[in-house]
């Protein structure tokens, strides 16, 4: 054997030495993520106080087989949702195919919406979770994702509000490079499943101002007042306010008694300016409607008739509104 041909021996054993290396390496290094998320749920909310609704659920995420002091960068992707979007913020939940405006953000202020790289809404992006894997190659992370549905919805029936969130709504990418989440992209996209919900039962809430008769002298004709009662009820909802007879539990509405001490005042509550219309607490008399999501106000009618004049004294009663729907 010549000198030449034993050296090209030499070479191609080193070459597949070095190959085989290579193979080991790369094997070694294989990182597999597994992702989850839990269900957002708003519990009973009453649109009708005009107030925003907040809850936050959790994303986890666990990774293994990466090296020691491996970073493994993760880019949660959250799309529509079943409810869909027309502008990325507000997403929707739907009762039918009635929308509640909702989102799902990256901060306690919600100010950030929790987006996508992947939809058609370049300025809500998800968030960049790096996970720094221990010794054994594996690592782990959590991300509070947090929710709100949004004030001045006060027109929307009461229902059961949904948006299911799977497949292509949620692809969770990663990889072990130092790329950004724009240009990971969909790599080695993985789907996890979790709902938003919120249920809005009917509501309705009542305010009044108190109803004076002003100062009178002698009661030889009558004396005439009025007060407002503002009633809130959810869009659509039925309501009846029924007046009660007041201290002195008078079953007639016209019959009604202020006191100081035992000398008494009659008096009425009316539905209407005429006052003959009485305001009761049967369905014979009780008032009644249909809600829309914002205060109605209604005003009760007061009448002293003339009558013989007690001892002058300050007189009072107290009526007790109740709405019922």
């Amino acid at each position: 054997m010549s000198l030449r041909s034993r050296i090209i021996r030499s070479v191609m054993c080193v070459l597949a030495a070095a190959a085989t290396v290579v193979f080991a390496t790369q094997a070694q290094a294989r990182i597999n993520c597994t992702f989850a998320i839990t269900n957002l749920n708003f519990g009973h909310i009453d649109l009708t106080a005009n107030a925003a609704y907040d809850t936050t659920g959790t994303f986890t995420a666990n990774c293994t087989g990466g090296s020691s002091g491996q970073v493994v960068r993760v880019c949660p992707n959250i799309n529509a949702g079943s409810g869909g979007t027309t502008t990325g913020n507000p997403r929707f939940m739907l009762n039918g195919s009635t929308k509640l405006n909702f989102n799902l953000f990256q901060d306690a202020a919600r100010t950030i919406v929790w987006g996508s790289y992947l939809w058609g809404f370049p300025a809500y992006v998800a968030p960049t979770i790096n996970i720094p894997l221990n010794g054994s190659g594996s690592g782990s992370a959590t991300a509070t994702i947090y929710g709100r549905v949004s004030a001045g919805q006060q027109t929307l029936p009461p229902g059961a509000y949904t948006s299911s969130f799977s497949g292509g709504n949620t692809r969770i990418a990663y990889d072990k490079t130092d790329d950004s989440c724009a240009t990971i992209g969909n790599k080695n996209a993985t789907s996890v499943s979790f709902t938003v919900s919120a249920a809005y039962s009917s509501a309705c809430h009542l305010a009044s101002t108190n109803l004076s008769f002003g100062s009178a002298g002698l009661l030889t004709s009558a004396v005439a007042g009025a007060s407002t009662l503002t009633v809130t009820c959810s869009m659509s909802t039925p309501y009846t306010i029924g007046l009660n007879g007041g201290n002195a539990n008078a079953s007639d509405p016209t019959q009604r008694k202020m006191a100081s001490g035992s000398a008494q005042i009659t008096y009425g509550l009316y539905r209407d300016p005429g006052h003959s219309a009485p305001w009761g607490a049967t369905s014979s008399n009780w008032a009644s409607g249909a809600g829309s999501g914002s205060g109605q106000a209604l005003t009760v009618y007061g009448l002293v008739p003339a009558q013989t004049t007690p001892t002058p004294a300050a007189y009072a009663d107290t009526i007790v509104a109740t709405v019922t729907y």
